[in-house]
């Protein structure tokens, strides 16, 4: 089953000309905490701030995905606040469907959905009366009754979003972000705590509406669903974009030829053991878990065999054995770095 995404008005205008989300060397400065401060006092600017945009340019365009990726702190809620018009920026621009987005009027915010990690919902309200009393304030809701039952909402409508789980809510703030059939929409950690059957769900919701023109801008921590449902990708580290492209180009970062092989065996095992240094060919062998490993690079048909050449001396048979391209999460973890922050 599928929901009317747009309207013929809302089509014209998601088929407009250029860019939905403009933005160029968009900066933004924060008074830091003394922690901070303290431990941080190369990145503060010459007056003290702590400048946690710097300099981002990013395009977000009609009828595309584009996720933006980044470590807490790296810089993409403050900028998405920004192309919201919830902060001002201290220089470059924004343009959101052609206008500034700071202290935009009315008519422009009703082309703009959100959906925020934490809901924002009433917490005493009710899911479906909830979304009618917001389907009221546009003048082209969505179909209200098709929704609630695409998305389950009708099966815990009983409930206040207060005692809602948390894939509840967010199936209820997704419904409450497209209602009014939005030109941008904006996901922040839209597939989070959802079951696998509402997951899939809400990849067929944002796969229409990116048919339909909708331009999407999506931030998320779950690697794997950014890259089966992006087109284009951002990645920012402290406050800048360090890459960006469509998602084939994003995974092609770094060398088309590299691969990632996953195996289990032995505690202790070093590229040494089975692969003479000479012929390693620049290949990383990392143990993720103890007798878990990952050799990462351009991976060959001689490493293979040495790796079942030294398995067959040893009479083992590994319980995993995966050769696969470079995902996203690779890419991510190399420009980002693996430590907690």
């Amino acid at each position: 089953m599928t929901i009317p995404v747009l309207s013929h008005q809302n089509s014209a205008r998601a088929s407009a000309p250029g860019p939905a989300l403009l933005i160029n060397s968009l900066v933004k400065e924060f008074k830091p905490s003394k922690e901070f401060a303290a431990k941080n006092p190369h990145r503060l600017t010459e007056d003290g701030l702590h400048r946690a945009v710097d300099g981002v340019n990013l395009t977000i365009n009609r009828g595309e995905v584009t996720v933006l990726l980044g470590a807490n702190g790296a810089g993409k809620t403050t900028t998405l606040a920004c192309a919201q018009g919830l902060l001002k920026p201290d220089g470059g621009s924004v343009e959101l469907l052609g206008s500034s987005p700071w202290g935009a009027s009315p008519e422009l915010r009703s082309r703009v959905g959100i959906m925020l990690q934490d809901g924002g919902l009433p917490q005493h309200m009710r899911p479906i009366p909830l979304l009618r009393h917001i389907a009221r304030m546009y003048a082209q809701p969505l179909d209200l009754d098709a929704l609630v039952k695409r998305l389950g909402i009708d099966t815990f409508n009983g409930t206040t979003v207060r005692r809602l789980s948390g894939g509840q809510k967010q199936r209820v703030a997704l419904a409450a972000a497209i209602i009014g059939q939005p030109e941008l929409l904006f996901l922040d950690e839209p597939t989070a705590g959802l079951d696998p059957q509402s997951r899939s769900v809400v990849f067929d919701i944002i796969s229409e509406l990116r048919d339909a023109g909708v331009a999407i801008a999506l931030t998320t921590h779950l690697l794997d669903d950014a890259q089966r449902i992006a087109d284009r990708v951002f990645m920012i580290k402290r406050g800048t974009v360090v890459l960006s492209g469509s998602m084939a180009e994003v995974l092609a970062a770094g060398g088309k030829n590299q691969q990632t092989l996953t195996f289990t065996g032995g505690t202790g095992l070093q590229l040494v053991d089975f692969l003479p240094q000479a012929q390693s060919d620049g290949l990383v062998l990392l143990e993720k878990a103890a007798g878990r490993y990952e050799i990462s690079g351009d991976i060959k048909p001689h490493h293979l065999v040495a790796l079942t050449n030294y398995w067959q001396k040893l009479g083992a048979i590994p319980t995993e054995f995966t050769l696969a391209p470079r995902t996203l999460e690779d890419i991510f973890l190399e420009l980002s770095g693996n430590e907690i922050r």
